[in-house]
């Protein structure tokens, strides 16, 4: 669903009425597909929704999405991702919910958690990272927005098909690597351009980890090589109230490499932040 010029919602499961939903944030460059094994495997009491961020999959570009919240459309930024999430969630009615990402989806959660967090009642953060660019990784992705514009194709992100894999599911699990392939061709070059430049320039959100007191997950997979486990310990560590899985045998992509102790994880998240706001709302006798 869209609403008035936001996000598409796409509820993946619908549970119970008057529980904590589970809000899951899609990874670059692929959309809200990502998430259907993960979903699969949750307990079926729970709403699950998963909105495609601004110019993926069915959602409107990020310059129309900045415009609707009255943001610059020129400008882009990680931070219109997050409050076109939560503008669309608050129109869909949810006032709270459990949000988790996956690599850019993790760098839209953390927005949130600084941003809009009377919305953000636990926090998972899965195969992603707290910290900024450096200047070297910046250029990259400039580099890789203006080709995918000039040649008005995404083939320079199509190498992703397989770097986001762990070193065994590259060998192992050609039909991962036919399914990202799928997902990514069916993305646009100018969400992608968008989308680089959105994190390339990202502020570092270390200190939001401290300041986050509610129940969080950190997930990661122990062959991830853009955000490896040392870096997932660290944020763990920050966090008041972690829990940290590492993921055997899997790459970025855990969610779709190894979904059971991803939706394991998470299963686990909502159920604590649902504990925390229950104990937070009962009345002091």
């Amino acid at each position: 669903m869209t609403t008035d010029g936001m996000l598409a919602l796409h509820t993946l499961r619908r549970g119970i009425p008057g529980s904590l939903p589970l809000v899951l944030l899609h990874a670059f460059p692929v959309d809200h597909r990502m998430w259907w094994d993960v979903t699969d495997l949750l307990p079926g009491e729970r709403t699950v929704l998963a909105p495609d961020l601004p110019g993926f999959g069915s959602s409107p570009s990020g310059p129309d999405v900045a415009v609707a919240l009255g943001a610059d459309r020129d400008v882009p930024s990680i931070d219109v991702m997050g409050d076109g999430v939560a503008a669309t969630l608050r129109a869909a009615g949810v006032e709270r919910a459990a949000v988790a990402g996956l690599s850019m989806g993790g760098y839209v959660a953390l927005s949130m958690a600084e941003r809009h967090p009377d919305l953000v009642a636990g926090l998972g953060l899965v195969d992603t990272k707290a910290t900024a660019d450096d200047d070297e990784a910046r250029a990259r992705r400039e580099e890789i927005a203006q080709r995918v514009l000039a040649e008005q194709r995404v083939e320079a992100v199509y190498g992703m098909r397989t770097a986001l894999l762990g070193a065994t599911d590259r060998v192992e699990r050609p039909d991962l690597v036919e399914r990202l392939a799928g997902w990514i061709a069916d993305q646009g070059p100018h969400a992608i351009a968008w989308a680089q430049r959105a994190m390339a320039a990202r502020p570092d959100r270390t200190e939001v980890l401290s300041r986050f007191t509610g129940p969080a997950l950190v997930v990661v997979g122990e062959e991830d090589e853009q955000s490896p486990v040392d870096v997932a310990r660290a944020m763990s560590y920050l966090l008041p109230d972690s829990d940290l899985v590492i993921v055997p045998r899997a790459g970025h992509m855990t969610s779709i490499e190894s979904p059971q102790p991803v939706a394991s994880g998470l299963s686990r998240l909502v159920r604590r932040a649902e504990a925390a706001l229950a104990g937070r709302d009962r009345p002091v006798a």
